[in-house]
């Protein structure tokens, strides 16, 4: 007896990721950015047992090729698990070793008024960088420098956008940043390579941006520093701010640079941090955990952090939750994994590809397929995290196809998703940036330029083929195809 499969039709592929486009917009509402403590995660299981219940009753699909699939897929993200727990680590270490305050005093330092909005764009993108969370530079050295944006007599939305722009670039091209590494990790690329193939469209949106908040600076007037003096002193004050700190984030640029594997190099970087916090800020991990510099060490890695400062921004800047802050990502990975598995053992993915398929001509076609994709599913779902791991299943199998390497939809998705997510009011990203800033989505959303830039520089970049190659891989199993096609004597 054999066992036919059933090819699922176009309406039966949609029904699942109606289903999850529903309940996630439901569950969103109830919860906001809170939605990622579970109740993300929660819907995810339920919609992978629906696609499961429909692959074994009307397509007659054992149980067994879901729970393979399944397996296979979260097993294909541990390595992308593991360095999340390091991004944890190294993002706690870093803060309380000093190394981030005295970036971030260093870079407060270059502001003038005529240049804040360039300033506040780079100084986003410096702390970003450092952190790998926009959410964290938002909530923190955003809420200050809104408040001097303010105070100089900067609008609303020129403020936010500038800060945006800034922290949305730090985390895409930070080696630390949890999107960074899903959108590279879920398609088994070198985080690394992902990194240097995203900076030849963020440079250029980067850039664009920057010329732009420069104009606009110097066309308004401005009047106060006062507020950037309280911030540099109460950040002085509680941490030890030396030069000497930025030796960890330079030799960590050298590890880079050497193509270390991503592991060893947030390891190290790591280890470097904890020895130079134990060093320069011995005060501050005394009083982490009852004056023991051990414990407050192990606590910075793994644990949530406090320093008390007498600026409420910078106390929240500077708390930390180490790899403790990374399980409600991991824990939304492993459950999107599983409804990737689920849709793929169905033959959903397959099916939708193939919609997708007919409307691809080239490569240019190709990338603007995957840009428009993204956006619609930042639009639909809600949630940054699942649009990515969504967008990297369908388009994966249609680049291998095509030839292309999967960095260029690594790329791709991130101009596409992660950036844009923040523009969507309902969005959990726009929603948080909004509340936090206080200003309202629609009012910041003209003025995030790099935002706005970065899908539609990569489908610039796209017609011009700048850097972008076929796998060669590709080109030798064409030759072997046509050997193998020759006739013979």
């Amino acid at each position: 007896m054999t066992n036919s499969k059933k090819t699922p039709s176009a309406f039966l592929a949609m029904l699942p990721l109606v289903l999850l486009v529903v309940m996630l917009v439901v569950t969103v509402r109830a919860y906001g950015s809170d939605s990622l403590l579970g109740a993300s995660q929660v819907t995810l299981l339920a919609v992978s047992a629906c696609c499961v219940l429909i692959g074994t009753l009307f397509l007659r699909i054992p149980f067994k090729d879901f729970e393979r699939a399944i397996t296979h897929n979260i097993s294909s993200v541990t390595s992308a698990i593991l360095i999340l727990l390091f991004i944890g680590s190294l993002s706690g270490t870093w803060m309380v070793s000093g190394v981030v305050p005295s970036l971030i005093y260093y870079g407060i330092k270059i502001i003038h008024p005529e240049i804040f909005l360039f300033s506040s764009c780079i100084i986003s993108a410096m702390v970003s960088i450092m952190t790998g969370s926009s959410w964290t530079t938002i909530a923190t050295i955003g809420i200050a420098l809104m408040g001097i944006g303010r105070a100089q007599g900067f609008e609303d939305g020129w403020i936010a956008g500038a800060i945006i722009s800034g922290a949305y670039f730090g985390d895409k091209i930070s080696p630390l940043s949890d999107t960074t590494v899903l959108a590279s990790g879920t398609l088994n690329v070198s985080i690394f390579k992902h990194i240097r193939y995203m900076l030849i469209t963020t440079i250029p949106s980067l850039a664009i941006s920057l010329v732009i908040f420069l104009i606009a600076g110097f066309c308004t007037a401005s009047n106060s520093n006062h507020e950037i003096n309280q911030f540099t002193t109460a950040l002085s004050s509680r941490f030890t701010i030396t030069p000497w700190l930025l030796i960890v984030p330079v030799v960590t640029g050298v590890m880079i640079a050497k193509r270390l594997p991503p592991v060893v190099t947030l390891c190290l970087s790591t280890l470097l941090a904890v020895v130079f916090a134990l060093i320069f800020q011995p005060q501050v991990l005394a009083e982490i955990v009852d004056g023991n510099l051990f414990k407050g060490a192990m606590q910075s890695i793994y644990g949530e952090t406090s320093v008390q400062t007498t600026n409420p921004m910078l106390t929240s800047l500077v708390a930390t939750r180490g790899m403790q802050g990374m399980m409600n990502t991991i824990w939304l990975i492993i459950c999107a994994m599983c409804f990737g598995g689920a849709m793929e053992a169905g033959g959903m993915v397959r099916s939708l590809t193939r919609l997708f398929v007919r409307m691809i001509h080239g490569r240019v076609s190709m990338v603007a397929s995957t840009v428009c994709s993204g956006l619609m599913l930042n639009l639909a779902i809600a949630d940054q995290y699942i649009c990515i791991l969504l967008s990297n299943n369908m388009f994966k199998r249609i680049y291998d196809r095509q030839g292309y390497e999967r960095c260029l939809l690594s790329r791709t998705t991130e101009d596409s998703v992660t950036v844009t997510s923040v523009l969507v009011p309902w969005n959990t990203c726009g929603m948080t940036q909004s509340t936090v800033l206080g200003v309202a989505t629609l009012t910041y959303l003209p003025y995030c330029f790099f935002n706005i830039l970065s899908p539609l520089m990569s489908v610039v970049i796209a017609m011009i083929g700048y850097k972008i190659k076929k796998k060669e891989v590709v080109e030798d199993e064409i030759k072997m195809s046509f050997c193998n096609h020759m006739p013979t004597r």
